[in-house]
């Protein structure tokens, strides 16, 4: 069993933890470490500000000034310690894992890496939408874990939004295969866990329900490794795509959650 990992650089429970998880139960063939160029950043940003207004955009800023004042050095050290007691699980990935650091995931160079590797299955942990000369060449296909249940909460922040619309049981991860659409493909399955929205910020909450499920997850894969799984069936249910948090968003969620309110 073969596979190959898709990650951001500087995202260590990516590019550390999951990798070291993916090489304790099939062959890690290979790992695509995005970096990439500050325009990007400011790609997205014009994305956001063409689908929300300007307006509702500086509730998005403010969150993020907020979140770096307020919260931000409280997720590093849980990362931090997340990090080493995962890395006290899985052992280190065989030095013979091939590396590739690309700028684009959809580069010529990273197809060519990853049609020489021949993975089964991809596991892409990226906020790039991938071409599909990239995403189809997997055997078993290329599959991420979502944060946030889809239909209902595609996109961007999945585990936020539905956390600030109260909408508790749609916290979680979907396992999905990638297709030509935003978080549109078949799902395998939803993933959560016993998350404290009081104590906990979104940044944790969407982390966990993967690193709290990754045996779970294990046998899924392998599942799909095997030809075994069918795909939940979705159709009837509700569609949307979900974007950056907003701070006034983030407020409110907070103050129902200390007042019990669900």
């Amino acid at each position: 069993m073969k596979t190959l990992l898709i990650c951001h650089d500087g995202a260590p429970l990516d590019q550390v933890v999951l990798a070291r998880w993916l090489s304790s139960f099939s062959n890690l063939a290979g790992i695509v470490i995005i970096e990439e160029p500050p325009t990007r950043a400011w790609r997205r940003v014009r994305r956001e500000v063409k689908r929300i207004g300007i307006l509702r955009f500086l509730d998005v800023l403010a969150f993020r000034v907020y979140y770096r004042l307020f919260l931000a050095s409280t997720d590093q050290r849980w990362e931090t310690q997340e990090l080493r007691e995962k890395c006290r699980i899985y052992a280190d990935m065989s030095a013979d894992t091939a590396i590739l650091r690309t700028p684009s995931p959809n580069t010529q160079e990273t197809e060519t890496f990853i049609r020489r590797l021949n993975p089964d299955l991809v596991l892409a942990r990226c906020k790039v939408l991938l071409k599909e000369s990239i995403f189809l060449i997997p055997a078993k296909g290329t599959f991420v874990m979502h944060p946030g249940v889809c239909p209902e909460y595609r996109n961007a922040h999945g585990c936020f939004w539905a956390l600030a619309n109260r909408d508790l049981s749609k916290v979680g991860m979907t396992l999905l295969r990638i297709d030509k659409g935003v978080d549109t493909g078949p799902a395998f399955g939803y993933f959560t866990y016993p998350f404290d929205e009081v104590r906990e910020s979104h940044i944790v909450i969407q982390h966990r329900v993967v690193l709290e499920n990754l045996n779970d997850l294990r046998a899924k894969f392998l599942e799909i490794l095997n030809g075994t799984p069918i795909p939940l069936d979705t159709s009837g249910r509700p569609s949307a795509v979900w974007g950056q948090p907003w701070l006034t968003k983030y407020l409110k969620w907070k103050s129902l959650a200390k007042k019990g309110v669900r």
